[in-house]
């Protein structure tokens, strides 16, 4: 769903809650309250959530050859210390380490670079 979308969604939703409520009336001495929109939720990274559930789990979720689960701050700490285009090279080339291995694209060759870049992005923001 695109940003734009979200925010309608999001209006409209405030909208029709409204509906059907009372108002208080505002004591005449005292000027109306401006209301304030509040910020949005950020928006759920699907494509990183779904593509992480259908093939980074069989590994990152059990620690396969050393894959970092999502969550663990610590072991995950180093590896976001390096930056997100280093993760994002080590998962669509893959990887050998000290602490284990990483295969291209999560060992799926038809995972899109943006799929796999989502995908990083999800559990780096489970691991923060």
């Amino acid at each position: 769903m695109k940003t734009p979308t979200v925010l309608l969604s999001i209006l409209s939703l405030a909208l029709l809650s409204a509906c059907g409520q009372k108002e208080a009336a505002a004591p005449a001495a005292e000027p109306a309250a401006v209301a304030v929109a509040a910020a949005p939720p950020a928006a759920e990274n699907v494509v990183g959530k779904a593509t992480y559930s259908k093939t980074c789990s069989l590994c990152h979720a059990a620690n396969v050859a050393g894959a970092p689960k999502p969550g663990d701050k610590a072991d995950w700490a180093p590896r976001i210390a390096q930056g997100v285009d280093v993760l994002y090279q080590h998962a669509l080339q893959g990887f050998t380490g000290t602490k284990g291995q990483m295969p291209a694209r999560g060992g799926s060759a038809t995972l899109s670079d943006a799929d796999v870049k989502a995908t990083v992005d999800y559990m780096v923001g489970q691991s923060r």
